[in-house]
């Protein structure tokens, strides 16, 4: 049997279907660890090697989903844009968690190349790292600029011996000026050096367990330049399993890099696309960025586009969609070799 899951804050609703799409059960189970413990032994109970097909793995049904895969159990992510044409096929008055979870098994059920939920397996550990690792740098550029207010406060003109708040070396500097001064204000501005050495510190360890991750994961995406450890986590955080993109277009429009077109007359031009996935797509515009200036043929391509008469910004849309197309099949070449 193939049991449809849809999953909320507080419930879970399931539903099981046979081979033909027949409803065969269906129930209600709080989402909670005991809650999971009883769907699954609900589930077992009816079929005897069910298959879970869960909405919502990445939200409200990641613990479930972690769950169920914990104890073997196999489980796909099923889009919302599948459950939603499924439902309509339904063709039942208003919306429903029961129906909702019924066109989830629905989908299940007829589509055989559903993957794993992204909540699974290292790709969201990856994830995790460069977000917390993100909140980090974010947390250092809010202490250093308030340590650059008390700075200029307690000691106008400071610029002119320590240039910035990230090496080493000025942060030494700014703790000798502040050594001989007893004001409060001085006094919060060496408690936030000692911040910022800290998260220095903590973001350079979040760096390279990042790396040792990349590298023991085998992929060759840091082989194309521009992309580094980081980059390469962030795209396999982001995207997870690859399949869940039917092809390189759909890869494109999730990440926010397939143009929209603006044209009028006889003016042929594309406009920012601001949909898809803006994490993805600003690793991409970085990788975008560095090609366009120290790899030949990305450089070679910008300038192509711009004798063309695009501009600056075009031809930099134009590259990242290119590299979309090179991620997508480096990446489906990797998961085929699996």
């Amino acid at each position: 049997m193939v049991f449809g899951i849809d999953s909320h804050k507080e419930t879970l609703a399931i539903c099981g279907v046979d081979e033909i799409g027949r409803q065969q059960a269906a129930k209600e189970f709080p989402n909670s660890r005991s809650g999971h413990g009883a769907l699954l032994d609900w589930a077992r109970q009816l079929g005897g090697d069910p298959v879970f097909a869960i909405e919502g793995s990445g939200g409200f049904g990641r613990a479930l989903a972690l769950y169920l895969a914990a104890h073997r159990q196999r489980v796909v992510e099923v889009p919302p844009g599948l459950t939603a044409r499924e439902r309509r096929r339904l063709r039942a008055r208003g919306k429903s968690d029961p129906g909702d979870a019924l066109a989830i098994a629905r989908v299940g059920i007829r589509e055989t190349d559903l993957p794993e939920p992204s909540s699974i397996g290292r790709s969201r550990e990856m994830r995790e790292l460069v977000d917390y690792r993100e909140q980090l740098v974010g947390e250092r550029t809010r202490c250093a600029n308030r340590l650059h207010a008390d700075l200029v406060a307690l000691c106008p003109g400071y610029q002119v011996e320590i240039k910035n708040l990230v090496s080493k070396r000025y942060l030494a500097r700014a703790e000798l000026i502040l050594a001989d001064n007893s004001a409060i204000r001085a006094g919060l501005a060496r408690r936030r050096l000692q911040a910022l050495r800290r998260l220095d510190v903590e973001t350079a360890e979040l760096k390279q367990e990042i790396t040792r991750m990349i590298k023991a994961s085998g992929t060759n995406l840091t082989a194309i330049t521009g992309i580094s450890a980081l980059g390469a986590a962030r795209i396999l955080g982001e995207v997870g399993d690859v399949r869940r993109f039917v092809s390189k277009n759909h890869f494109a429009s999730a990440t926010g890099t397939a143009p929209v077109p603006a044209s009028s007359g006889s003016v042929r031009r594309h406009r920012l696309n601001r949909g898809g996935n803006r994490r993805l797509n600003r690793a991409i515009h970085t990788i975008a960025l560095v090609q366009a200036q120290i790899d030949p043929r990305g450089h070679a391509y910008v300038q192509r586009l711009r004798a063309d008469g695009k501009t600056w910004r075009e031809a930099i849309r134009c590259l990242k969609r290119h590299l979309a197309n090179v991620i997508f099949r480096e990446l489906m070449a990797e998961r085929a070799a699996q």
